[in-house]
């Protein structure tokens, strides 16, 4: 599998390079306006920070249904695994809680068991993403060691109203539904955006693991993908009381539930709750322009991320806190429709932020954060809540040395409550190297404190057995390291990237399992598990890869490949034999790619045709218990239709078919999975969007690139 894949890759890559030297024009994508990677504003071409984009154009064709669906199927240095607990997403080679995800450069927030919930998200409100790999946490702190994806919204920047509507239908009774709001008049705007997600949830197998000697359950209920329901509504509102300040006010309220199914066997499928989550989110703020390049801004935000049981049975529970003090662990009855909570985690964050031009045509950026986190989990922590803050004080300086070399430096001055003091160094060059040619390279530090979770939390998951998680009051922060060269050469429709990195996490968090007389005594008497697991510092853990990205445009068709090779290795104390160990990190896959072919023609002024074919591959992830997850291939068709369009009114439908050769993998459930897939799925949809007024003239993006043409 994994020598066929590579020939493929290589073979397919050389064939795009090859053809790409005939008959070509110049692409858009290097036009594209990019933020995430400095925090300010720069073409594409000319980012100092290798950056990696999403387009607006390649989000409708590919027209994906979630966000997890378009990062795996675009870009191949991404996987997911999705299960209850969330998106199980990995960047080269390492999980989610080392990604930071923002929304127009804020934090993400809606944690379920360690994994963010990404289906926060609403797909159809995404203008393009960004991506900037390696440890950002000069600019970014916390979380942002394996990199940042910015998920940048659509702006509705037009005088007048503003109605939308898509609805999408698919296998498996998914559902996608959006409907948008938009109103200006004068200095107030207001966008309000409410989306709906739902899907009846598939089941691969009936075969589900056991532990030891027993033989497999063959009949069991549980399933791949539990069915789940969630919707969101969200508003923005902004006011620019004079020309230069703009200020805005956000609010949302997040609602989740997952259907989990009844069985017969105990400590296998029998679930007698479903989960249920309600988030929400207050923020404000404003931006004020000095003049074309500088600005100060400010953000005050607060998000509450609420997880619940929901019974669907009568059922007794046991509570150790409120058993304290007792020789025995007496059982409270929780009749159906009654909730308990498990876990409230508020976090509330300041940001004021300052760009400023200097002479010599340095650019500096500046700041202040702080950030409190907030838990309440009445039988999850002892004594009920937990709480940590965190201060920090950053700069960032842009400038060039010499002709055609820009450096980016910035440092970073952390502050826990727990952890004290730490400084993180960031430095990236860029060269340009005549019109075609540029060399980018980074140097960064990050630094990760241990989340009030992984220092305090206790939970148990039933899987093939009850798993017991422990949190660990004796960790470390965690520091790494990042390297990272890449060459890029673009051509009029050409654009070939090769990107070569090496990450060092330094006293990593990582669940590790542990002989249960390692346990206290009161949870292994309480909880029986057949494994117990606790957060413990890897003692190093090293990523390092080579990611390449080829992509060309010739006139209505554009066509790419991705291929991401990876390694990592880590050594964990094995405290059971008093020695050191070698293993490998969790999810880890050595190939991963993908590639696509789309075409594009308007044969009216009333109707234009999409097609696109998308393929994505990965080998076998690695996994230290519970079994590798096989590798897979799957492939995509999907077709989009622009029509009837006229002043105010557009339309469109999008149809397609996932996963065309029906690909789905029948691991029995407890153990882990290439991908959860289905097999072969079908889609339609179709948008409506009514915009009456005028848009607002904006020369900023015509600014920009005449300042940068005059930079190179």
């Amino acid at each position: 599998m994994t020598r066929k894949l590579t020939a493929t890759l290589l073979a397919s890559c050389f064939f795009v390079a090859v053809n790409a030297q005939t008959d070509i024009w110049r692409t858009d994508s290097l036009q594209e306006v990019v933020v995430t990677g400095t925090g300010t504003e720069h073409l594409l071409k000319n980012a100092p920070v290798q950056t990696e984009v999403i387009t607006s154009k390649m989000l409708r064709n590919y027209a994906g249904k979630s966000l997890e669906d378009i990062l795996s199927g675009l870009m191949p240095s991404f996987s997911f695994n999705e299960d209850d607990m969330g998106s199980q997403m990995q960047m080269n080679g390492l999980g989610n809680s080392y990604i930071l995800i923002l929304i127009d450069g804020k934090r993400i927030h809606g944690d379920v068991g360690g994994q963010n919930d990404l289906s926060l998200i609403d797909p159809q409100n995404i203008e393009k993403i960004e991506v900037v790999k390696g440890a950002s946490s000069a600019l970014y702190g916390s979380d942002a060691i394996a990199g940042v994806v910015n998920i940048i919204t659509k702006r509705h920047d037009q005088d007048g109203v503003l109605v939308e509507n898509t609805s999408r239908v698919g296998s498996y009774g998914d559902l996608r539904q959006h409907n948008g709001l938009a109103l200006k008049f004068g200095k107030v705007s207001s966008y309000t955006n409410f989306q709906l997600q739902h899907s009846d949830g598939w089941q691969n197998t009936a075969v589900e693991h056991t532990e030891g000697s027993e033989p497999p359950i063959t009949d069991s209920r549980n399933k791949t993908v539990n069915r789940h329901t969630n919707w969101q509504v969200s508003e923005h509102l902004t006011y620019t009381p004079v020309k230069n300040l703009e200020l805005y006010a956000d609010g949302s309220i997040y609602w989740k539930r997952i259907y989990r199914p009844s069985g017969k066997y105990a400590h296998y499928d029998v679930k007698t709750y479903d989960m249920k989550y309600r988030n929400a989110s207050l923020s404000a703020g404003g931006k004020w322009k000095l003049n074309k390049t500088d600005n100060i801004t400010l953000d005050i935000d607060w998000n509450r991320h609420a997880y619940y049981y929901h019974f669907t049975a009568t059922t007794l529970v046991e509570d150790y806190e409120k058993s304290k003090g007792t020789i025995y662990y007496p059982y409270f009855p929780y009749l159906p429709s009654q909730e308990e909570l498990q876990s409230d985690q508020q976090r509330t964050m300041a940001h004021l932020k300052g760009v400023f031009s200097l002479p010599y045509e340095n650019r500096l950026s500046a700041g202040l954060e702080y950030r409190y986190d907030w838990l309440e989990a009445p039988n999850r922590v002892e004594g009920g809540t937990v709480s940590d803050w965190t201060a920090a004080l950053y700069v960032q300086d842009e400038f060039n040395l010499i002709p055609h070399i820009n450096i980016t430096a910035g440092l970073r001055l952390n502050q826990n409550e727990q952890f004290g003091t730490r400084l993180t160094p960031k430095v990236s060059a860029m060269w340009s190297i005549g019109n075609p040619w540029r060399l980018r390279a980074t140097w960064s530090q990050g630094f990760k404190t241990p989340t009030t979770k992984e220092l305090f939390y206790r939970y148990v998951r039933q899987m093939s057995g009850t798993y017991l998680y422990l949190g660990n009051t004796d960790l470390k922060p965690q520091a790494s390291n990042y390297y990272g060269i890449s060459g890029e050469y673009t051509w009029q429709g050409l654009s070939v990237t090769v990107s070569t990195y090496y990450n060092k996490v330094d006293d990593m968090i990582a669940l590790v399992t542990i002989p249960n007389y390692q346990a206290p005594d009161e949870y292994i008497a309480m909880y029986d598990p057949v494994k117990t697991r606790q957060y413990q510092n890897i003692e190093d853990a090293k990523t390092y890869g080579v990611d390449v990205n080829v992509r060309h445009t010739w006139k209505e068709f554009a066509y790419g490949i991705g291929y991401s090779w990876l390694d990592t290795e880590a050594n964990q104390y094995d405290t059971t034999h008093d020695k050191m160990t070698k293993v490998t990190i969790d999810g880890m896959a050595h190939h991963k790619g993908n590639l696509f072919a789309t075409w594009t023609h308007a044969f009216s002024p009333d109707y234009t045709l999409g097609l696109g074919v998308y393929g994505k591959f990965s080998s076998k992830r690695y996994y230290q218990i519970d079994g590798d997850g096989k590798g897979y291939q799957t492939w995509r068709l999907s077709t989009t239709h622009d029509f009837g369009h006229s002043k105010t009114m557009t339309y469109r439908a999008e149809a397609g078919i996932d996963n065309i050769f029906n690909y789905a993998d029948r691991t029995p459930h407890g153990l882990h999975l290439g991908t959860t897939t289905p097999g072969r799925t079908f889609y339609v949809s179709f948008s409506i969007r009514f915009n009456k007024g005028k848009k607002l003239r904006n020369n900023y993006k015509s600014n920009l690139n005449t300042r940068d043409n005059e930079e190179n």
